[in-house]
C-alpha cells in the first residue's frame, strides 16, 4: 500500500488549496478514505472522511470550507480547502483502514499566513 500525497504550500488567509492523494497497493474503490492533520505541538485529528459509495463527513471546524472527493479511475482521493484559516496550518496526512491496518502517506505541509 503506498498513499502520495501532494499539494501542500503556503497560502494567505483566505486563500484556497487543493490536496491530491494518489493511492497503489490496494482496493481503493472500496475503500474509506481520510485526510488527516497535525498541527505543531497538537494530536493529529481527523479533517475528512469519503466512504466508498462518496459520502463524506467532516470535522465540525472545516465544515463548509472543505471539500472532500474521490476518483476512482485515478484511485485518488481530493481536499479542497476554501477560506483557509491560520488555524488550519499542520501537516496533512491521507490515510486508509485496508484490512485491519492503517497505512499513511507522507503528509504535505500546508501554512497559512494571517
Amino acid at each position: 500500500v503506498q498513499l502520495q500525497a501532494s499539494g501542500g504550500g503556503l497560502v494567505q488567509a483566505g486563500g484556497s488549496l487543493r490536496l491530491s492523494c494518489a493511492a497503489s497497493g490496494f482496493f481503493f474503490s472500496i475503500s474509506t478514505m481520510n485526510w488527516y492533520r497535525q498541527a505543531p505541538g497538537k494530536q493529529r485529528e481527523l479533517v475528512a472522511t469519503i466512504t466508498s459509495g462518496g459520502r463524506p463527513d467532516y470535522t465540525d471546524s472545516v465544515k463548509g470550507r472543505f471539500t472532500i472527493s474521490r476518483d476512482n479511475a485515478k484511485k485518488t482521493v481530493y481536499l479542497q480547502m476554501n477560506s483557509l484559516k491560520p488555524e488550519d496550518t499542520a501537516v496533512y496526512y491521507c490515510n486508509v483502514d485496508y484490512r485491519t491496518r492503517l497505512y499513511w502517506g507522507q503528509g504535505t505541509q500546508v501554512t497559512v499566513s494571517s
